[in-house]
């Protein structure tokens, strides 16, 4: 081929090249131009459909909402209300038994402090009760037995020492005898074994103690043994003369 016919066919060939460019290009504008036109419509389709799924009820939901919260709030704070009096009425009541328990305990101990002195008490005089004859004893001798020698007057005066030791224990405990002698007779304190007609003491008087009694502060451990003066009795004889009248009158 010549050259002429060469550079006539390369022309063409060229040309088409450009002319096919420019319909790429015209293309790909069309295509952004249809998305754009596609993506537009979808937007407005969206928006459309929000307004349509829009419920009238739906506006109004927000006052709905807030009056169902009010009523929950009225709900828990009644049924708060409620609890704070049930805890009140509990605690009440914890305090009540507290007190009564406080009450009983304080009775409990009163009552152990009174059992327990009186049986510290009960005790003492039951031993003190067992020495008693023990100190009569003792007084019998210092009356009766009356020491002739050097010898007896020291063994008495041994003894009498133990006694007066005895004696001063029991005081120092709050053990003291009882002084009867011319005293009147009370039950309390006396025990009567003998009554004596006299004169000398009105009726009703201890007149001699023949077993001391003895008392443990207020209490008595033991009575004393007492004689009680008694009125005379009318020993006058009945003369003849007196009995002769008696004996016309009832005629």
């Amino acid at each position: 081929m010549s050259e002429e016919n060469q550079g006539r066919e390369t022309e063409p060939s060229a040309n088409s090249d450009a002319a096919m460019d420019v319909e790429r290009s015209e293309s790909d504008a069309n295509d952004e131009a249809v998305n754009l036109g596609l993506e537009q419509q979808s937007l407005e389709v969206e928006s459309s459909t929000d307004a349509e799924s829009l419920d009238p009820t739906e506006v109004a939901t927000p006052s709905v909402e807030t009056s169902i919260d009010a009523e929950a709030d009225s709900e828990a704070l009644t049924r708060l209300a409620t609890e704070v009096e049930s805890l009140r009425l509990q605690v009440e009541e914890r305090t009540g038994q507290c007190v009564r328990i406080a009450a009983d305990f304080d009775n409990f101990r009163k009552r152990t402090e009174r059992e327990k002195s009186e049986l510290e008490l009960r005790v003492k005089r039951d031993a003190i009760g067992e020495l008693l004859p023990v100190i009569d004893s003792f007084e019998l001798a210092r009356t009766q037995l009356k020491p002739q020698t050097e010898q007896e007057v020291n063994i008495h005066k041994s003894y009498q020492g133990v006694y007066k030791q005895l004696v001063d224990c029991l005081k120092r405990i709050g053990v003291s005898p009882m002084r009867v002698e011319g005293q009147p007779f009370d039950p309390n304190f006396h025990d009567a074994i003998m009554r004596e007609s006299t004169a000398d003491h009105p009726e009703g008087t201890v007149i001699e103690e023949l077993r001391r009694g003895y008392l443990l502060g207020d209490i008595v451990l033991r009575h004393a043994m007492v004689k009680v003066a008694a009125p005379l009795e009318n020993t006058e004889p009945v003369s003849e003369t007196s009995i002769s009248e008696v004996s016309s009158e009832a005629s």
